[in-house]
């Protein structure tokens, strides 16, 4: 009868109704999940912030940066400078290779940032050390992002085992930071 049919479509309304509640309740707080996670990813993890242990750089551009301007000195294949380990006429060690036969996988993304950033010799002054580097600083020139970019082309090129261990030395400079 017409009263039955009334009365279960309002029932059924009701359920409507209330599934579609649940589902926006469903959606907000997924919405809101993933926004929580992102403000804890920029906070924690974007150069802006100074987060110095996550992958934050596109290497594809890094790549095009890096050839523009880092190959000159170490070689476009990240091969560098012949004899990178003994000083040359100048003084200067040449330019160390940023494949696995380097150095630069033993250190960790914040130092490794800050010599792009500000030199090798102004990185290391604010360590103690007095070391006369010919590697000079691009603040002026490269953004925070593109350091990052050319750190994560970089990066991209090591074999594993290169790669393990410097994410392990990220994680100790991490838990050393977080113990200060």
């Amino acid at each position: 009868s017409l009263s039955y049919v009334v009365s279960c479509r309002i029932r059924y309304d009701d359920l409507a109704e209330g599934a579609f509640m649940n589902t926006k309740l469903v959606i907000a707080g997924v919405v809101a999940l993933i926004g929580a996670l992102g403000v804890w990813g920029y906070l924690t993890l974007s150069p802006q912030t100074g987060g110095a242990f996550a992958d934050v750089g596109d290497p594809i551009a890094g790549q095009a940066i890096y050839l523009e301007g880092c190959a000159v000195c170490h070689g476009a294949n990240l091969e560098g400078q012949p004899n990178w380990q003994s000083p040359g006429e100048d003084g200067f060690l040449p330019a160390p290779p940023h494949d696995k036969t380097g150095h630069t996988w033993h250190h960790a993304d914040q130092l490794l940032f800050s010599y792009i950033k500000l030199g090798g010799k102004e990185t290391l002054a604010q360590q103690g050390i007095n070391f006369n580097s010919a590697m000079p600083g691009f603040a002026d020139q490269l953004s925070d992002q593109q350091i990052w970019d050319i750190l994560a082309y970089i990066k991209s090129t090591w074999p594993d085992r290169e790669r393990l261990a410097q994410e392990q030395r990220n994680e100790a400079e991490r838990l050393k930071q977080e113990e200060n």
